[in-house]
């Protein structure tokens, strides 16, 4: 298992509807520091090189118009807390790029699509989108197979995976080399904490950042994790 050195940053934005400053991470890579930031829920803030990406921005966490602007979005899918115009309304240039999948480009009138298994890149980051749907009868109604995206960024080095909305797929056995996932945790849309634990168990992250959890008892999901060697447990602020 590769190594990931990451340093706690803790940093605030002026912003009126947070509660407290957000937290970050800044992760090094042979290209450059990635800092992520957890702004809460399924919405995430990178930066590299100069360059912002933003994840899956939801009003509903912060006022996006006192954050940095956007060179590149990246949207899962097209759910509320998901697809927000108003939050890309407030992030968008004239030049930032947003990738997505299909139903988005269609809500959206812009965008560019891709499907399960397409590949892009945004200057020197790559992009990979991969199957994000929900497995458990009964539960596919909230995310079918086929329509929404999960996504791998490369940056430099360095292989995040960012779930989206997702239960543990057979597709996750195709995923390799992986140093930090996003899965999230927040039955009965996502995964439960078993659920979550199988997962790492297929991608052998470095790093293990549970979110959009909602109201998952972490704990629970610690406990479970105790049996798993060669994936760290590291808990932000989400909601």
């Amino acid at each position: 298992m590769r190594f990931v050195i990451l340093y706690t940053l803790s940093f605030g934005f002026l912003i009126s509807v947070a509660a407290k400053p957000f937290e970050s991470d800044v992760i090094k890579t042979k290209s450059g520091n990635v800092t992520i930031t957890f702004i809460g829920h399924g919405s995430l803030m990178l930066e590299f090189k100069g360059k912002v990406i933003h994840v899956d921005p939801f009003s509903k966490l912060t006022d996006y118009s006192l954050l940095p602007k956007a060179d590149l979005v990246l949207i899962t899918h097209e759910h509320f807390d998901h697809l927000d115009t108003a939050a890309l309304n407030k992030i968008a240039k004239e030049t930032t790029t947003i990738i997505t999948n299909k139903q988005c480009v269609g809500i959206l009138q812009k965008g560019i699509a891709l499907s399960n298994g397409d590949t892009t890149s945004f200057d020197e980051i790559k992009i990979k989108a991969v199957p994000a749907y929900n497995t458990t009868p009964g539960r596919d109604k909230f995310h079918p197979k086929g329509r929404d995206n999960g996504y791998i960024v490369t940056f430099g080095d360095r292989i995040i995976y960012i779930a989206g909305d997702t239960e543990p797929v057979p597709e996750m056995k195709e995923l390799k080399n992986i140093d930090i996932a996003f899965l999230p945790v927040n039955q009965p849309y996502t995964m439960t904490p078993e659920q979550a634990v199988e997962a790492i168990r297929i991608i052998k992250p470095a790093i293990f950042y549970p979110y959009h959890f909602g109201e998952t008892k972490l704990e629970n999901l610690t406990f479970l994790l105790k049996g798993v060697k060669g994936t760290e447990i590291r808990i932000r602020n989400m909601k």
